[in-house]
């Protein structure tokens, strides 16, 4: 390996001033999830509802991230004061800072109540989402560095989610609802300043040419065979019944660990994602994207039978600190299987297709986990998901991974 691939950045002042962008809206992006443990046991202790209502709920609160190719559309059609990225950016941030403030200040909760605002406030970030991920696109493809940019992305969203899970922990301990919305609102509002400053687009005018050539790229990518077997694969390796929910039940039912203690496990899952993603920015540029295809199977299957052992605490110190790192290198890699599968000039539209079938497909994993968990326990719930991801090796043949890796989808234009 040669020493330039740890430096990817090193000769383009662009790629690097791309990458403090990414990396400061992703972080800010990141602290929106310190509400989610304390949302966790307000509706277990507080309303009493089962592992699979839970995931339910959260599964209502992640729809806004399940249409992100509406947003991607309006965005690549539709220039707003002249931009295709940024005034969008600046009116979702402040969207959803206005939602996460009127969470703050509600005097008491009902499920519909946080369901509602949560929703909003998710969904003003998931649309400042599509608009960070089209600009990494974009720009990633054209500089041959889409891997490494969301190798940032992600390190500064697992940066931030260390600070969340130890927070989030110690507030859920405590039940302070309204702060932990006070303080996740604080940083939506970071990330409107951050794109006041620091993100530079120019002029596009909204011309019946740049119109016919957006939709003759989308039209083209539809018909594209290779991009509708990457969206399978993709939500059927993430369909496999997962934990989710049923392992927090698990965790505080069954080995009575602490809700302090659970934040703390989720943080050094993080920090471990963070070397995960380490590994994935230096090492993946090394080889195909088939092996690393290949590799993500592997080492999910592996991941997920280490649960097994998961009986104690320091069992669940060591398996965290395990799996956040192989966790945050499968997730890099099929989300650079998805850049790969973009056509230009719809970068927005279909990495947010991409991106949302990867979301939805979590989420019925989750809700399916959480009703297997009731039904069969957590120790044939690992058998089941892990038989579910072992069957993805046998769908790696039909990607189309050489054009992938050459930049072109069949079909497209």
């Amino acid at each position: 390996m040669k020493l330039t691939s740890l430096k990817p950045f090193s000769r383009s002042p662009e790629a690097r001033r791309l990458a403090l962008v990414f990396a400061v809206v992703y972080f800010a992006q990141g602290m929106w999830y310190l509400p989610n443990l304390t949302i966790t046991f307000f509706l277990k202790d507080t309303l009493g509802l089962s592992a699979a209502q839970t995931a339910t709920f959260f599964s209502i609160t992640v729809i806004p991230w399940l249409i992100k190719p509406l947003y991607g559309l309006i965005s690549d059609f539709v220039p707003l004061f002249g931009r295709r990225r940024k005034s969008y950016f600046l009116l979702t941030s402040g969207i959803a800072a206005t939602m996460g403030l009127i969470l703050s200040m509600m005097g008491s909760y009902t499920y519909w109540a946080v369901a509602i605002f949560f929703t909003l406030m998710g969904l003003g970030l998931a649309f400042t989402d599509v608009l960070t991920d089209a600009l990494m696109v974009e720009n990633g493809k054209r500089l041959g560095v889409t891997g490494q940019f969301q190798a940032v992305q992600w390190a500064s969203i697992s940066l931030a989610s260390i600070l969340v899970g130890v927070g989030g922990g110690w507030l859920a301990e405590n039940k302070y609802l309204s702060l932990t919305f006070l303080i996740a609102t604080t940083f939506p509002v970071i990330t409107l300043v951050m794109g006041i400053f620091l993100i530079s687009e120019s002029r596009t005018e909204n011309s019946k040419q740049q119109f016919h050539e957006t939709w003759a790229a989308i039209r083209g990518a539809i018909g594209s065979r290779t991009l509708w077997i990457v969206a399978a694969f993709i939500f059927f390796y993430n369909f496999s019944p997962s934990f989710g929910p049923a392992l927090a039940y698990y965790a505080t039912d069954v080995l009575h660990f602490s809700k302090i203690f659970l934040g703390t496990l989720d943080s050094l899952a993080y920090a471990s994602g963070i070397v995960g993603t380490a590994c994935y920015f230096a090492f993946s540029k090394s080889f195909s994207l088939k092996h690393l295809i290949y590799f993500a199977i592997a080492a999910g299957v592996i991941a997920t039978v280490a649960y097994l052992g998961y009986r104690d605490q320091t069992s669940a110190v060591v398996i965290s600190l395990v799996f956040g790192g192989v966790a945050m290198f499968i997730q890099l890699t099929f989300l650079e299987l998805a850049a790969k599968a973009c056509p230009k000039q719809a970068e927005a539209t279909f990495f947010a297709l991409l991106t949302s079938v990867y979301n939805g497909a979590v989420q019925l994993s989750q809700i399916t986990g959480g009703w297997l968990y009731g039904e069969v326990g957590f120790t044939r719930l690992i058998f089941i998901s892990a038989g579910f991801t072992s069957l993805c090796w046998l769908l790696v043949p039909l990607l189309n991974l050489q054009e992938l890796e050459r930049g072109r989808i069949e079909g497209a234009s």
